[in-house]
């Protein structure tokens, strides 16, 4: 079969065939009388294995060793393909995401396509300085999609730079809320307290709805912090939360300073009360966690509070009985509200009313 027709039939050029040639990839069999290439069946084989080959993504010389040296092993080539492939996807699928990103940004000239480019890379630095800088222009020099605000504020791991990110993406609002809303589902501790943080940081219902939702994450750190957030905002469902971390002097201070926030309505307040009292009278509770439920107590107005106080005053633990005396004093002397009382004054008011006594500040 002449050049031209294997050229027909195979959809190969007759030019792609003649620089097969060239390389010694296939070789016509033979030549007609005129001189023209002729090709065999074999030949036209060889042509269709060539062709399948770069359908793989291999070069003309990987094809050349595959089809030639019998000591070449297609598992190792396929393992090869795999991983150019896999890096081919990474790097173009990173573009993409750029070239998303840019756009989303709505450039009306290429120098605001510099400018996001610019920043966006900035938030990619090395540098804690560069990052920060970056997060802290995006809110007023040059908008940067949320995407990219969200993605570098799951990865920061520099606390400043995380508190600018914060910042920025309070500003955005709703579209932030939905993205770090995904973040407290990954698989990393670290990424889901720092989805968890940035939320709350971020006003809105939306924000608030999702936060509620955090309340049942499956991470007690995401819980925590939803919790403290929620208190701020007046929300009940935060209370259990909020009396575990009491008890558990998990970030107790702010807890218990939350839950005074919450008592301001009297239906609240007494169900706080109620719950805080509830764990007094369990028999496995410590004296640590006596005296911690007690300093919550102190920020909780009411009757019951004050009932549950009164008889702390008598415990067996000299630390909680002193504490909560010195708690019904000050709120004899208050109209039975310590909650005017600033958080600070509150644990120095504890501590000096027994200097043996301890303000427990354990982090989240």
């Amino acid at each position: 079969m002449l050049i031209g027709e294997v050229a027909r039939r195979s959809g190969v050029s007759a030019r792609m065939l003649r620089h097969y040639e060239s390389l010694g990839l296939v070789r016509p069999s033979g030549r007609t009388v005129s001189g023209y290439r002729e090709y065999s069946g074999e030949d036209i084989q060889r042509i269709f294995h060539v062709e399948s080959l770069r359908s793989l993504g291999l070069s003309l010389r990987e094809i050349g060793r595959a089809l030639d040296d019998p000591g070449f092993t297609p598992p190792a080539l396929v393992e090869d393909l795999i991983g150019r492939t896999r890096e081919r996807i990474a790097a173009e699928t990173e573009l993409l995401t750029r070239l998303c990103r840019i756009d989303a940004t709505d450039p009306t000239g290429w120098e605001d396509v510099l400018q996001v480019v610019a920043l966006l890379q900035a938030l990619e630095s090395t540098s804690a300085g560069t990052r920060q800088r970056a997060a802290l222009s995006s809110a007023h020099d040059v908008t940067v999609p949320v995407e990219a605000l969200v993605e570098a504020a799951l990865g920061e791991s520099d606390a400043n730079v995380a508190g600018a990110l914060r910042w920025a993406l309070a500003r955005t609002g709703d579209p932030g809320s939905a993205l770090l809303a995904e973040g407290l589902g990954s698989p990393v501790a670290a990424v889901r307290e720092r989805a968890v943080r940035a939320l709350a940081e971020i006003p809105g219902d939306e924000t608030t709805t999702r936060l509620r939702d955090a309340l049942a994450n499956h991470d007690v750190v995401v819980r925590r912090y939803a919790a403290l957030a929620l208190g701020t905002r007046g929300v009940a469902d935060a209370v259990p939360t909020l009396v575990d971390m009491v008890v558990d002097g998990s970030n107790d201070t702010d807890a218990a300073d939350v839950l005074s926030v919450l008592a301001g309505d009297t239906g609240t307040a007494d169900r706080i009360a109620s719950a805080l009292v509830d764990l007094l009278t369990h028999g496995t509770t410590g004296a640590p966690a006596r005296g911690r439920l007690t300093q919550a107590l102190a920020g909780i107005p009411g009757t019951r509070a004050s009932t549950a106080l009164a008889e702390l005053s008598h415990d067996p633990d000299r630390a909680v009985a002193l504490t909560a005396a010195y708690v019904l004093r000050l709120r004899g002397d208050m109209g039975g509200d310590m909650r005017t009382v600033q958080p600070a004054s509150r644990s120095r008011a504890f501590s000096e009313g027994d200097p043996g006594s301890t303000v427990y500040r354990p982090s989240v």
